[in-house]
């Protein structure tokens, strides 16, 4: 499979790290191996995205396997959801940044099947880090809702938390593909909220409606956290939450020995019409 052209829509062919279109629109491969896709008449603000500290801290919370039993979950689903054949199948992680799922499961669905990962971020930084680290997935920098593929390429899509236009979904993946969406349950970090606000709202209760495709299979995963300082810093510091994390909140939290504080998941399976 090859990249579509976000200027023209027509299909990029790789040659000499340049992916080029047959209307010559040119985006090259950079030395890590992700290419950027992602004009800047499409762009809202310089850097879209998550900032560096915010991908550091990621990085290191997840690299410490708080959400290792997320991980785990998603990659029995998705090796159920994956047909085991000889033909190449195609999988893409919507806003997949700094690569954490993306490269275990490229790296462990593998068996029985001919598999190509791609990965999707709309933070450059991210994408780099990824690229660097998981040369087994291709990524690339690309707006969620203009999804760089051609029509009908895709055989699974993984979305955890990543917004993307129902419209493209239905374009970019085949008859008989699915999505695997992960969105944050009624008391996902509820401890956190509580440092932040007097009285935390739990998430809403709604199952997210995808046009197109019915969801067939949904399972909760919820689990408490015990966390020292500093990862219990990250946690704050890789959501929205750190936006509002005074000076003083996030020195108090880091010199906590134990933060307890719940995750809980939804994840469903949408197959399309």
């Amino acid at each position: 499979m090859y990249y579509q052209c976000p200027l023209c829509h027509h299909s990029l062919q790789l040659n000499n790290q340049v992916w080029r279109c047959d209307n010559n629109h040119q985006f090259d491969r950079a030395k890590e191996g992700y290419v950027n896709l992602m004009p800047v008449q499409h762009k809202k603000s310089k850097n879209p995205g998550d900032n560096q500290m915010m991908m550091q801290a990621r990085r290191q919370f997840l690299d410490a396997g708080y959400y290792q039993p997320l991980r785990d979950v998603l990659f029995s689903l998705l090796d159920k959801s994956l047909t085991d054949h000889h033909n190449l199948q195609t999988l893409l992680d919507i806003g997949c940044g700094e690569g954490y799922y993306t490269g275990f499961l490229a790296d462990n669905l593998v068996t029985n099947r001919k598999l190509n990962v791609y990965g999707l971020d709309i933070a450059k930084g991210a994408i780099r880090a990824a690229a660097k680290r998981y040369a087994s997935v291709s990524f690339c920098v690309a707006s969620s809702h203009r999804l760089p593929f051609d029509d009908r390429a895709i055989d699974g899509v993984l979305r955890i938390y990543a917004p993307c236009k129902a419209q493209e979904l239905n374009r970019v993946i085949k008859d008989d593909g699915f999505i695997i969406a992960v969105t944050p349950a009624p008391q996902h970090l509820i401890q956190l909220k509580g440092l932040i606000y007097q009285t935390p709202q739990p998430h809403d209760d709604i199952e997210e409606q995808i046009e197109g495709f019915y969801c067939v299979q949904q399972q909760r995963l919820s689990y408490e956290m015990v966390l020292t300082g500093e990862p219990a810093v990250n946690l704050l510091q890789m959501t929205p939450f750190a936006w509002k994390a005074t000076e003083q909140l996030i020195s108090d939290l880091s010199a906590q020995s134990e933060f307890h504080c719940d995750t809980d998941f939804y994840i469903r399976l949408y197959k399309k019409k």
